[in-house]
């Protein structure tokens, strides 16, 4: 007798009970494989975090995937097996411009999955201070926003503190207006980040005119303070609403649609070259004719893209500043080394703040 559908259907569906369970399985022994693998870094005193490594492993899967599992789900889904197995060497700590709900904090979550241990902090430069101090490992920061430009505190640490970029994430950007109101008419004061003020500039203008505006260190910070007064409301992003208990009044009232963030890794290990980077250096140049020249002769001459050139004036010396490019490579290029070093001799000083792997989109997903 033929087996109807729904037996078909039973029985595929034990199949893939059956593939579960063997999947568990083998994640148990890669876990078990992974604690090993911590006892002989403790004992050799080795990093117990390589971000290399992991893009190695990623990259590695990807190209020898043969489908039907979609290529751009690898990384997501292998991101948070190697987070959840590297818990068990020891908690990766990860600190963040906090409280939580932040959108630094949703970055840092896509980048380095759930088996992290997440820090929030009050200000970038106390981030910077605890990773550089040894007591967080990894810190994540903003660095520039795609309608409101570069956050220029994050680029300042960088003259502060020796410290280097692993990687980038860029997240879209969308704020809510958030209060225990439920009209936003009955809202007379609105808190949020300066930032999340800029971005939103025009619909607040036109529809929250009659408000005062206050600015808080985060828009988490914005909707915690918004929870505690009727008649207030924050700007800020809808999982803060959810944490604080928040109505959403309006959603996505930024003034572009395609508004973004990019963020930064930042740590002490330096990431090996995957054949898809980007270079961070920063340097001041002397003062003479021509400097405008020297900066972008090397690069130019060698056919590197420069993707960013910032300025940030240097605060103890008047009128002198300190640049900040971006560029396509690794140092371990012939050519990017080659170029740098040929900059180099028109510099006061050239730091090399980090090589790292471009931001793709697979990481948001």
């Amino acid at each position: 007798m033929p087996k109807s559908k729904k037996d078909k259907l039973d029985e595929l569906r034990k199949k893939i009970d059956e593939v579960d369970d063997k999947i568990l399985n083998l994640l148990n022994e890669r876990a078990s494989i992974v604690k090993k693998v911590g006892e002989i870094k403790k004992k050799i005193k080795a990093n117990f975090y390589v971000p290399y490594r992991e893009t190695e492993i990623i990259k590695r899967l990807q190209s020898k995937t043969k489908g039907p599992f979609p290529k751009s789900a690898i990384k997501p889904v292998f991101r948070e097996i190697i987070s959840a197995c590297l818990s068990l060497e020891k908690p990766l700590k990860v600190g963040y411009l906090g409280p939580p709900a932040t959108f630094t904090h949703e970055a840092a979550m896509r980048y380095f999955g759930h088996g992290a241990q997440y820090i929030p902090f009050r200000s970038i430069s106390e981030i910077f201070d605890e990773v550089y101090k040894s007591r967080v490992d990894m810190g994540v920061v903003p660095v520039e926003n795609s309608t409101e430009g570069v956050v220029s505190h994050t680029l300042d640490m960088f003259i502060n503190y020796d410290l280097r970029i692993s990687g980038e994430i860029i997240i879209p950007i969308s704020h809510c207006l958030l209060s225990k109101a439920f009209r936003k008419d009955d809202i007379r004061t609105i808190y949020s980040h300066s930032q999340a003020f800029a971005q939103c500039r025009n619909w607040l203008e036109k529809n929250m005119a009659h408000c005062a505006f206050i600015e808080t260190k985060s828009t988490a910070e914005a909707a915690e303070m918004a929870s505690k007064d009727e008649k207030a409301g924050a700007i800020a992003g809808e999982n803060a609403g959810k944490i604080y208990d928040l109505n959403v009044l309006e959603r996505n009232i930024q003034d572009t649609n395609d508004n973004s963030t990019r963020f930064l890794i930042i740590g002490k290990v330096e990431h090996k070259a995957t054949g898809n980077d980007k270079t961070s250096i920063l340097f001041s140049i002397k003062d003479e004719p021509g400097t405008l020249y020297n900066m972008l002769a090397p690069f130019a001459k060698r056919g590197i893209n420069l993707t960013k050139i910032e300025s940030r004036p240097i605060k103890t010396k008047a009128w002198e500043y300190v640049f900040f490019l971006d560029l396509d490579g690794h140092i371990s290029d012939k050519k990017v080394s080659e170029a740098i070093e040929e900059l180099r001799k028109y510099c006061i000083f050239l730091k090399i703040v980090g090589s790292y792997p471009k931001f793709t989109k697979e990481v948001l997903k």
